[in-house]
C-alpha cells in the first residue's frame, strides 16, 4: 500500500479548502489561548503586588502602563549561578499588609506550604553579589541579586484611561495577580489607593 505523504496531500486539496483549513486551525489556536487566559484569570490564586518606583518617562507609553515590582529584584543563592535568560520560580507569602513578600528563590518549582505560591518568571540580569547592611555588594552573603520578569510588566488600560495613572505616586498603586498552579501570571486588578481602577475581562 503506498502511503502519500501529507505534503502531498495537502497539494491536492483546493486553495479555497486549504484556506479555510488554515482559517480553523488558527482560529483554535487562538480560542485555546483566550480559553487559558480565562481560566487563570479565574482559578488563579490572587496574590497583591507592591509596585516599585520606576522612570517617569517610562511610565506610560501608548495605551499601556509600564510596571515594576518590589518583588522584580530577588536575592537568590549564588550556588544556583543563574543567568539572563534562565527561568526561575519565586515563593511568595502575603505579609503583615497583606503585600506579597519573597520567601524562597529556585530553579525548579517548589512544594509551596500553606499560605505559599510559586510565580515563574525569566531572568532579566545578574546584578553581581546581593548588598549587604551598608548597600554595597557583599558576596560573604553567598547571594546574588537577580532582576525578575514575570510577564506583569505592562498593562493595557483603555484610550485616555492611563493619564491619571501616570500621575499617580508610585507607592499608591499596586496590582492583584492572578497565578496559576503552574506558576503562570496574569494581571487581573489595577488598584489606586486600595480602590479598583481597572480590572481585567475574563475575555
Amino acid at each position: 500500500m503506498r502511503i502519500v505523504s501529507p505534503e502531498r496531500w495537502l497539494g491536492t486539496v483546493p486553495p479555497l479548502w486549504r484556506a479555510l483549513l488554515a482559517a480553523l486551525i488558527l482560529g483554535g489556536a487562538l480560542l485555546e489561548l483566550v480559553q487559558s487566559r480565562a481560566s487563570l484569570l479565574r482559578d488563579g490564586i490572587e496574590v497583591r503586588l507592591k509596585t516599585a518606583p520606576v522612570d517617569p518617562r517610562d511610565l506610560f507609553r501608548g495605551d499601556y502602563v509600564v510596571l515594576s515590582y518590589e518583588i522584580s529584584q530577588v536575592d537568590a543563592p549564588a550556588a544556583e549561578g543563574f543567568r539572563r535568560g534562565d527561568t526561575v520560580y519565586v515563593t511568595l507569602a502575603p505579609g503583615p499588609d497583606g503585600l506579597a513578600r519573597v520567601t524562597a528563590v529556585g530553579r525548579s518549582k517548589p512544594s509551596a506550604a500553606r499560605g505559599e505560591t510559586a510565580i515563574v518568571g525569566r531572568v532579566r540580569s545578574s546584578r553581581g553579589c546581593s548588598p549587604g547592611a551598608d548597600g554595597r555588594p557583599d558576596c560573604s552573603l553567598g547571594r546574588q541579586r537577580l532582576r525578575v520578569d514575570y510577564g506583569l510588566e505592562s498593562y493595557f488600560v483603555p484610550q485616555f484611561g492611563g493619564r491619571a495613572i501616570e500621575r499617580t505616586a508610585r507607592d499608591r498603586v499596586e496590582v492583584v495577580a492572578a497565578v496559576s498552579g503552574s506558576g503562570q501570571a496574569a494581571i487581573k486588578r489595577l488598584l489606586i489607593d486600595g480602590k479598583t481602577v481597572h480590572a481585567e475581562p475574563p475575555y
